[in-house]
């Protein structure tokens, strides 16, 4: 179980990687970003970080297995098939990102339709 302090440490390592992105530091933050990681292995904010963080800094390889293990630890999340596709399309695997692409596009209807109540779907 984590502790609050394994929550705020991941947030404050997070933004951190965050300020180092917006510097156009990606190597930085990407090291940031996994000890975010290293503190709350569930804080897929931190995940999302490191897979830009990668691709930004060219390491596109990186960034791919990044992506996929966000993807394994929240298979419901589109952003993280979008952020799989982007890095994919970056290294130049254009079929696996369209299929990347297309099961965020699913994920994404399928949050949407379980979001709309029933009875607006009658009217």
């Amino acid at each position: 179980m984590m502790s609050p302090n394994d929550v705020r440490a991941a947030e404050l390592l997070s933004q951190r990687g965050r300020e180092l992105l917006a510097g156009g530091r990606p190597v930085e933050a990407a090291k940031a970003f996994r000890a975010a990681i290293a503190s709350n292995e569930q804080y897929f904010d931190a995940h999302h970080g490191l897979v830009q963080a990668l691709r930004d800094a060219g390491r596109l390889e990186q960034s791919i297995g990044a992506a996929l293990a966000l993807t394994a630890l929240n298979p419901y999340d589109p952003v993280a098939f979008t952020a799989l596709s982007m890095s994919l399309q970056r290294a130049g695997h254009k079929m696996e990102a369209e299929a990347a692409s297309a099961r965020a596009r699913i994920l994404q209807w399928s949050l949407e339709l379980h979001t709309i109540p029933c009875q607006a779907w009658i009217n």
